[in-house]
């Protein structure tokens, strides 16, 4: 085989169109295709097309790279493979796939880019992609920012289209017949006389042909899965509890261990004296680790046990010890010198408007945990030449580059088998219980170890949502908003996140404006800025990031001033939203499926709001009565526009969810910290929605923008049409969360 025949049977042209400009990092980088990893020890007969689709004597297998955290993406991206390849949903199996560059994230840009998301001009297009050139070649793998949807979209459509035609060259080769005289369906190539040739059988003719390129895609006309409802292929296992999560594996002669870091997150151990725990049955070793200490014993409760029998001296944390100086901190930024970025600024904010009233209002969002069901967990086993390390992880190649700082192997030497995870909400993005468990594993090398977090454990070592602080000032004139100017105050999660991956990030950072900046509201006068806070607790993404507090304090704020107006809440939105028309449908629907403006009873109150976030316009309406034993949330209308809704009833899940997620914890939720550790130690302190508080919820899918995802959307908007809705109730104005610290629910 020529070189150059090599170099295409290695690679693949999905995705090229994203990155066809390629003048920051140079023709040759950005273009050139990433290695097909499936074809690494690929077995005698067996093919892979590209890094997507493997199919041999005994099955087919399609490659899923993007972590399922319990969203539903491992069906979602099988659909769209299967879909172009002509299979019946469930005769197939599925992989998560290895760490490879191949798996880069094509839609990262849409967030890494400081952009409106209906900005086409040419400048945002270059930006775009120098920013998705940056990501391919870095080979960026990583599941977050409801980008699954969106990167998968047509590039797993075009691998299994590309799969289909080499399987129809393979037949015709055997058989004689013109490729356009054949046809597949169910997992078969059909000839004319109705003979069909099962993909199987024809995997290892198949394997020796260069694989059929720019295929076109499917017309949707033709589309048998997309569009309609399918069930997840884990759901059989998940009602079952049959699914095997990262907590419930099992490796032969494997070590089990808990640990205990110092509470104040990142500051170092002092001392410890672990004389009576290894002193307690079943206690094989106690080490010590970066920042704590852990306990190796023949089962985890042993391990747990033994953990609070150790005294330890903990040094101070690096933060604020009281909560009430974290508030303070973020008072005192509202500064020139912390100012991070201006992002709006049109007309005068500052301007006397004649006749005006003139409003402001403050707003606290407070530092919330990611609390998934599974706590943080990890089995890793160090060796001369390879680590193994079997966990939920949504960054894949990042988590090697991690543990082979650790163990000093080469990352390619870290072999990572990627779990079903029960929730992360952002918590998966982080790598501190990879690295202590590969710390632990260096000290039993030849041996696996498997390191499981305690529930408050958990709790106290999470890196948690962002505290913010908003302040509005606004005005209003003959019945209409004429000025809204929305300062905000948090930690960098970008950069906080960042910095414990050893990395730095220049400029500012959006995720401080997001779900403020990008509203298509076309105000007269407006004025978007972030202040960066530092020295408080580091933080994480949580789902929605940077929105999940943003958008009660915009949302909330510009309900005041509508209010103020003497207009009407919805009527007055739509009046404002001249920058974007599939953002104004939105709206429109929403009022549309909750018939906005009927009569309701007395004490019965609807709020609305609207989040433009992760490029997904989103609108909520909430309606709750105020009841003898608090206010009851009786239901909630939500209209997304996602361009494609891939599975109608996954949408729906993913958007419910949403929904009562946001209301759980505008509700009840918030870390506190006092002498520097976290107050709410697991669920009784953090609680979610309950059963019986939660309302019917209502979900309309639209599809008049760009391919999205809907995993994160749905959150932001929920805590604003909450607390409008209780004005609209009650005549009372919550301007901090959680809200069962001024009024009592149901």
């Amino acid at each position: 085989m020529s070189k150059l025949k090599t170099f295409t049977r290695r690679a693949f042209l999905v995705g090229s169109a994203a990155v066809a400009g390629g003048v920051a990092f140079g023709t040759y980088m950005v273009q050139r295709p990433h290695d097909n990893p499936l074809l690494d020890g690929l077995a005698d007969g067996a093919a892979a097309f590209n890094p997507w689709v493997r199919i041999d004597a005994t099955g087919i297998t399609l490659i899923t790279p993007h972590a399922d955290i319990g969203q539903g993406v491992a069906s979602m991206q099988a659909a769209l493979i299967a879909e172009e390849l002509d299979l019946t949903w469930g005769e197939f199996e599925t992989e998560f796939g290895q760490p490879a560059a191949a798996y880069w994230n094509t839609a990262m840009a849409n967030e890494g880019a400081p952009l409106l998301p209906w900005d086409e001009s040419f400048g945002a297009r270059t930006m775009r992609t120098s920013v998705s050139s940056l990501v391919k070649v870095m080979g960026v793998q990583a599941t977050g920012g409801s980008t699954t949807t969106p990167d998968s979209f047509i590039k797993l459509r075009e691998a299994g289209a590309m799969a289909r035609e080499t399987l129809k060259l393979a037949a015709s080769r055997r058989t004689g017949i013109a490729v356009t005289d054949l046809r597949t369906e169910g997992g078969a190539v059909h000839l004319p006389d109705g003979t069909a040739l099962p993909y199987t059988d024809l995997a290892a003719e198949a394997a020796s042909l260069e694989p059929v390129q720019n295929t076109p895609l499917r017309d949707p006309s033709q589309w048998r899965l997309i569009g309609n409802d399918m069930p997840r292929i884990d759901i059989v296992a998940k009602s079952t509890g049959t699914l095997a999560y990262g907590i419930d594996l099992d490796v032969p002669d494997m070590a089990r261990a808990s640990l205990r870091m110092n509470p104040r997150k990142g500051a170092a151990l002092n001392s410890f004296d672990a004389s009576a725990a290894e002193a307690m049955e079943g206690v094989e070793q106690v080490v010590e680790i970066t920042g704590g200490v852990a306990v190796v014993a023949s089962n985890t409760w042993y391990a747990m046990q033994a953990l609070d029998a150790i005294e330890f001296d903990w040094a101070p944390a690096a933060y604020p010890a009281e909560q009430a100086e974290h508030w303070a901190a973020l008072e005192a930024s509202f500064t020139e010198e912390r100012l991070d970025s201006e992002w709006l600024n049109t007309g005068n904010v500052d301007a006397d408007i004649p006749g005006a009233e003139v409003m402001e209002a403050e707003y606290r969002v407070p530092y919330v945990a990611h609390q998934p069901l599974e706590p943080l967990n990890a089995i890793v086993l160090v060796e001369e030449d390879e680590v193994q390390v079997w966990t939920g992880h949504q960054m894949p190649r990042f988590l090697q580059q991690q543990v082979a700082a650790i163990t000093g192997h080469t990352a390619e030497q870290i072999t990572l088998h990627n779990q079903y995870s029960g929730g992360s909400f952002g918590h998966r993005l982080e790598f501190d219980y990879v690295r202590q468990a590969a710390e632990i594993a260096m000290q039993m090398p030849g041996r696996p170890v498997k390191l499981t977090y305690s529930r408050e454990d958990d709790f106290a070592q999470d890196f948690p949502r962002q505290i913010t602080m908003g302040r509005g000032r606004g005005a209003v004139v003959n019945g209409q908003v004429v000025s809204f100017d929305a300062q905000i105050a948090a930690p960098s999660v970008i950069r906080s996140q960042m910095s414990r991956m050893g990395q730095s990030v220049p400029g500012p950072d959006a995720q401080l404006a997001a779900g403020v900046w990008q509203q298509p509201y076309g105000f007269e006068n407006a004025r978007v800025r972030t202040y960066a806070v530092e020295g408080l607790s580091p933080v994480s993404s949580w789902r929605s990031v940077g929105a999940s507090a943003n958008g009660f304090i915009a949302e909330s704020f510009l309900d005041e001033l509508i209010h103020a107006a003497g207009a009407d809440p919805l009527e007055e939105r739509i009046r404002l939203c001249t920058l974007d028309d599939v953002s104004l449908r939105v709206l429109e629907a929403v009022g549309e499926m909750s018939n906005w403006g009927e009569a309701l009873p007395d004490g019965t109150g609807r709020g609305v709001a609207f989040v433009h976030s992760f490029g997904v316009p989103t609108a909520e309406v909430v309606e709750v009565t105020e009841t003898a034993a608090g206010i009851r949330i009786d239901k909630v209308w939500i209209a997304a526009d996602v361009g494609r809704v891939v599975d109608p009833v996954n949408f729906e899940n993913l958007v419910q969810g949403g929904v009562v997620w946001g209301l759980g914890h505008a509700i009840n939720s918030e870390i506190t910290y006092s002498d520097g550790i976290a107050e709410q130690t697991n669920f009784h302190a953090h609680e979610g929605m309950r059963m019986h508080q939660t309302p019917e919820i209502f979900v309309r899918g639209l599809e008049n923008g760009h391919i999205r995802g809907i995993g994160e959307p749905p959150v932001p908007p929920t805590p604003p049409a909450l607390a409008n809705a209780i004005f609209a109730a009650t005549g009372q104005r919550i301007r901090e969360m959680p809200f069962w610290n001024h009024i009592d629910f149901v």
